[in-house]
């Protein structure tokens, strides 16, 4: 086995330092994609956030769309009763009708509201829409967030290489660095590295932070075809027979290094996503999910097996 993984790493070239496995919080609070207060309520969620930090995990990402708010609410409350200092990343959505600067500032104050702090390590856009604002007053709102001291760090989701290039020239002029790039990957989804997103993001010194690590729970072996996952993903084909056995390379060999680690499936290919040099933030909904992520930190793959795994998954 290699060295562990590091204990913390850098949002960008000199930003704020974050642990090397997140928790993603979009079920919080969630009830239209993740069935919130049916199979889960608040009391597991909280015990994911408890058994994430006395893991050692002190990164969440939330956004002010997931749960219409309330998954803020929830991450706020819970860091705001617990003494360990937390890293929060949420996200500013460009809706249609946010067409001045000062909606920014106004949006900014209601998610600091909501998350009960006064000030946040990561704000991000949480996409590259820009008809009626665009990206060169989206980022002057944003830049002067930073000088202000309301935000400590700029970053973007789901940009591709040339708007990403354009929000790191907008910010630079300000003096304000573009720290991360929150984008699909998993080893079911690598289009970033051939899109120009990767390269890119090498070049720029821009972090990349992969959501949906485990493909929504792909990756976790836990779903043969039979087994239906709940939720709008019973509708997703990838979750059929046919979509399991597509990627069944992939699982097999997650199997076999499992055995190997002595680690789960889920967490040799959240180590994986690690050993590239992105931040995974899998989401979790419970205590049991926490910890189960949490083992994918403290330990690395040997280069040989996440080229195995490079390998398997050029589906």
């Amino acid at each position: 086995m290699n060295t562990t993984t590091p204990t913390t790493v850098a949002l960008g070239k000199n930003g704020p330092q974050v642990t090397p496995l997140g928790v993603g919080t979009w079920s919080w609070g969630d009830r239209l994609f993740w069935d919130y207060g049916k199979e889960y309520d608040q009391t597991q969620v909280k015990d994911a956030f408890q058994a994430s930090i006395e893991a050692g995990i002190t990164l969440f990402d939330t956004a002010e769309v997931y749960g219409l708010g309330e998954s803020e609410r929830l991450l706020g409350q819970f860091a705001k009763d617990n003494d360990t200092p937390v890293s929060i990343a949420t996200k500013y959505f460009p809706l249609p009708w946010r067409i001045f600067p000062q909606v920014v500032a106004d949006t900014l104050t209601e998610s600091l509201k909501r998350l009960e702090v006064e000030s946040i390590p990561l704000y991000q856009v949480h996409s590259p829409f820009s008809f009626f604002m665009n990206q060169e007053t989206l980022m002057d709102a944003l830049a002067k967030e930073v000088k202000q001291g309301r935000i400590k760090a700029v970053g973007v989701s789901n940009y591709s290489a040339s708007q990403m290039r354009e929000a790191h020239e907008h910010l630079q002029k300000r003096g304000v660095p573009l720290a991360s790039n929150q984008v699909l990957y998993s080893l079911l989804d690598r289009k970033i590295e051939n899109n120009g997103i990767w390269e890119t993001a090498e070049e720029l010194g821009v972090t990349i932070i992969a959501y949906s690590p485990l493909a929504q729970g792909l990756l976790t072996g836990k779903y043969t075809g039979s087994e239906k996952p709940t939720g709008a993903r019973r509708l997703d084909p990838k979750f059929k027979a046919s979509g399991i056995n597509k990627i069944s390379p992939v699982i097999n060999s997650l199997q076999k290094l499992a055995e190997k680690y002595n680690k789960t499936p889920a967490q040799v290919a959240l180590n994986w996503v690690i050993c590239r040099g992105a931040i995974p933030i899998p989401g979790a909904k419970n205590a049991t999910q926490a910890q189960q992520n949490a083992g994918a930190i403290g330990w690395s793959l040997d280069s040989e097996d996440v080229q195995e795994l490079n390998q398997v998954s050029q589906l």
